[in-house]
């Protein structure tokens, strides 16, 4: 089998089996919640916003839409391919027909596989756009204010191809895997200040952890000592996600997953396994230090809850979690551990409710979804008296789906704003999958711009989801009130505006919809927007990202790249990898505050700094 056949047969059986869940039986049911009250639809041009009270033990909240207040009610699916349901109490509808009459009503949801019923039908329409006008967006931000600490969810962590490609001294597009790779996490790490890298399958063979000779356990961690060496010199820490399993130790080591195969069966030895995990942990303790390595997470598998990634039960699952976490404690009380680490939301009841009668140790819950912000699982460990365990997001993004083009584009740089806006304050980590496309679950990128996951492309150019994380590590430690009103205020136009320690701002304004059919903008959805900034200060700049700024694929359409950019080519594409700072159109009005005035395109950023 050549590499391409061996490629598509990994992606055809992912596709196959990547909708297939490994067990949906509920051993808990969850809280029966009321629909919530008090929604409104607020007409605007291209769009209407919804707006809800929240409901006390809800997670999120699905939204549904008509044609008439009698149904059928449906989802509105805003492309996103995963969880559609969202956490805050409010929703931005671009999908409808502009000017077309539709009846909404809303759900709680109390656990991601459960929808409560519908509440009352509310009517709404969007205002038919009107060529050449932008509504006007005014946001007042309060720079007088004491403040409250900003929370970056986006720091603690970021998501990786399998380290193991860091000793990768192969070529892909031309580009070396295992250089750039280390490159683009050392970037994250300098650039944005992110703390640890996620990635899987540290049991695989291709770090040769585990064999068996004469029937003997052998174990050889020099594999992995070179990968953890090279993540810490350049200032990250890692996220020991323990899979997936060795082929010697595997019951079955024909059932695996993506191009490199990895081995998704549970042990053929039970004692085994519990006691590789522990020579493990005690062989990262004692090269590391104990104190260095208590700050570490270590997370049981990945996605057990879909059959691609866990060839057995849930109830075997759980038994994998009880070895592996009582294992990782024997070495050392204070460590910390941690799952289900699943798509979609899914097991974490589960996870909670077996661990409350197994008495196996958890420090944190861990899940993940793509195309719509995290769910709120606050309520969720509340529920099962489980407040002292933090919450990890160990995987995010646009779409769970490989090869889309949404990945590359600036709307997806928009997408990551409104999650870590969304995020800050109710969970301890967002942590975006993943920071290079250099990364070959199935099949090495077959072109620069493929639709891949990266924040950074083959070659080191930055997309512009990197971007905006860069612009997010811009904002300061103190987060100011905002006041907006006018035409997508507070849900197609959001902000975020901070103090820094020398006495600067630091204001982030973007527009956008999760609507996937906008994502390269919308008739009727720029705005224009008008930010007070209370009394003048210093310099005035601001930094743009949208299409026309910071958008690697308009960029390279412009430049007509085909599959791999030419040398002339590459060379303009790195040019253009940093965002560009200019002065801002600022004046003063009539009572003597700073006013700046921007044109605010969708998908779009603007970050406006008043330097001290």
């Amino acid at each position: 089998m050549t590499n391409a056949e061996h490629n598509l047969d990994a992606r055809t059986d992912w596709e196959s089996r990547i909708s297939r869940r490994s067990d949906a039986d509920r051993h808990s049911e969850p809280p029966i919640l009321p629909p919530p009250g008090g929604l409104r639809v607020e007409a605007g041009q291209g769009h209407v916003t919804l707006r809800w009270q929240p409901v006390e033990g809800a997670v999120g909240y699905l939204v549904h839409r008509a044609e008439g207040a009698a149904g059928p009610f449906a989802p509105v699916d805003h492309q996103g391919g995963d969880v559609l349901a969202v956490p805050g109490t409010w929703y931005v509808d671009t999908t409808g027909e502009p000017g077309r009459a539709y009846h909404y009503a809303v759900a709680s949801v109390p656990e991601v596989t459960v929808t409560g019923e519908l509440g009352e039908a509310v009517p709404g329409a969007s205002i038919v756009p009107r060529d050449g006008e932008e509504p006007l967006v005014t946001m007042t931000v309060d720079t007088a204010a004491s403040g409250t600490a900003l929370h970056r969810p986006w720091q603690p962590m970021i998501g990786s191809e399998r380290l193991s490609q860091l000793r990768c001294a192969d070529l892909s597009g031309g580009r070396p895997i295992g250089e750039e790779l280390l490159g683009a996490l050392r970037r994250v790490s300098e650039e944005i200040g992110v703390e640890s890298v996620r990635a899987h399958a540290i049991f695989h063979d291709d770090l040769g952890v585990y064999r068996e000779v004469d029937g003997e356990p052998v174990y050889d961690f020099d594999g992995v000592d070179q990968v953890y060496d090279a993540v810490l010199a350049i200032g990250l820490r890692p996220v020991v996600e323990i899979g997936f399993m060795p082929r010697d130790l595997a019951a079955d080591p024909e059932r695996t997953v993506f191009e490199y195969r990895g081995v998704i069966s549970p042990p053929k030895d039970w004692q085994r396994w519990g006691d590789l995990v522990r020579a493990l942990v005690q062989h990262l303790v004692d090269r590391y230090g104990l104190q260095e390595v208590r700050g570490w997470d270590f997370e049981v598998w990945n996605e057990a809850n879909l059959e691609v990634f866990w060839s057995s039960t849930r109830k075997e699952w759980l038994r994998l979690y009880d070895v592996t976490a009582f294992a990782v404690k024997d070495v050392d009380p204070g460590l910390q551990v941690g799952g289900p680490s699943s798509a979609a939301a899914g097991w974490v009841d589960e996870l909670l409710d077996h661990v409350a009668h197994s008495g196996a140790p958890l420090d944190f819950v861990s899940t993940h979804t793509y195309g719509s912000p995290p769910l709120d699982l606050r309520p969720t460990l509340a529920r099962f008296g489980r407040e002292d365990a933090r919450i990890l997001w160990t995987e995010w993004g646009v779409t769970p789906t490989h090869f889309n083009p949404v990945n590359d584009g600036a709307a997806a740089g928009m997408f990551l704003l409104d999650g870590m806006r969304s995020s800050a304050g109710r969970l301890d980590a967002l942590s975006y999958w993943v920071a290079s496309d250099h990364f070959e679950e199935l099949g090495r990128p077959p072109r620069l711009l493929h639709g891949g996951f990266g924040l950074i492309t083959v070659g080191g150019v930055a997309k512009a989801r990197y971007h905006a994380l860069w612009l997010l590590s811009r904002l300061g430690d103190t987060e100011l009130p905002v006041t907006a009103d006018g035409d997508g205020a507070d849900g197609l136009v959001r902000s975020w505006a901070s103090r820094r320690a020398d006495g600067s701002l630091a204001v982030l304004v973007w527009n956008h919809t999760l609507d996937h059919t906008k994502a390269e903008g919308g008739t009727g959805l720029g705005r224009r927007v008008r930010l007070v900034l209370g009394e003048p200060a210093g310099e005035v700049t601001l930094t743009r990202l949208d299409r026309a700024h910071g958008d690697v694929a308009t960029l390279a359409e412009r430049l007509g790249v085909g599959d791999w950019p030419t040398e002339e080519q590459w060379h303009r594409l790195r040019a253009s990898d940093a965002l560009t700072v200019e002065p801002a159109p600022a004046r003063l009005d009539a009572n003597g505050r700073l006013i700046v005035e921007l044109v605010l395109p969708q998908p779009g950023a603007v970050l406006v700094e008043v330097n001290a």
